[in-house]
């Protein structure tokens, strides 16, 4: 049985790239005038053209470069894949159950954190009919009775981001007066817009409207530490 929801699973027929596999991206046809022809599909996955009189014409395999991919690890690609197969529900076990063998030797010991989102609470909380404070309990009472060391709520990790955000906009807004290129301010917690600013925008103009605050899953990796 799956240990994953049905928009993560890795089967043969979905959208998702696996190490062994190359990046899809379409075969570009250049279309010039002249007789219909077809395209034939080889054993390997390569398109050979033939034209009308029945010339066979190999098409070049295509490539992708950093021009077309932000690689910016908010997809599903070949090394999402891994580092889903990571953090899956058995993967979660098996680290418990090595840090139960390891007690008392904490050099061996990993340090096992895991982060609630409002929405999975509130899911849970409408399935087993509780409210959100009582669905919170009892979900930090069971995965600390697994082994787990620290269980936060996301929403804790988000207000640190917004309320750093809010501070550096104060800070920005209040330069804007004397200093050239202060505003606006762009906030995103996804890393392709960082590389999108830095990647495809004009000299990079866009780069430095880009707020400094960390997103909140990088709050929320920094909470253990403190």
């Amino acid at each position: 049985m799956s240990q994953f929801s049905g928009a993560l699973q890795l089967t043969d027929l979905d959208d998702f790239i696996t190490p062994s596999q190359d990046c899809i991206k379409p075969v570009e046809i250049k279309r010039k005038p002249g007789k219909v022809g077809k395209l034939r599909v080889e054993d390997d996955g390569s398109y050979t053209e033939i034209s009308h009189e029945g010339e066979e014409t190999r098409l070049e395999k295509p490539k992708i470069t950093l021009n077309d991919c932000l690689a910016c690890s908010g997809c599903i690609t070949s090394a999402e894949s891994v580092l889903i197969s990571q953090q899956s529900q058995d993967e979660l076990y098996r680290v418990l159950k090595e840090n139960i063998l390891q007690t008392g030797q904490s050099s061996q010991e990993k340090l096992v954190v895991l982060s609630i989102s409002p929405q999975a609470r509130a899911s849970v909380a409408a399935k087993f009919k509780l409210s959100a404070q009582a669905t919170a309990r009892k979900l930090t009472s069971f995965f600390k009775s697994l082994g787990v060391h620290y269980v936060f709520d996301a929403a804790f990790a988000n207000n640190f981001s917004l309320i750093e955000s809010c501070l550096e906009f104060e800070k920005r807004y209040k330069a804007s007066e004397t200093t050239k290129n202060s505003l606006p301010m762009l906030a995103s917690a996804c890393p392709g817009e960082i590389m999108n600013s830095e990647r495809r925008t004009k000299a990079n103009s866009q780069v430095w409207l880009v707020g400094t605050v960390n997103s909140s899953i990088t709050q929320e990796g920094r909470l253990p530490t403190l």
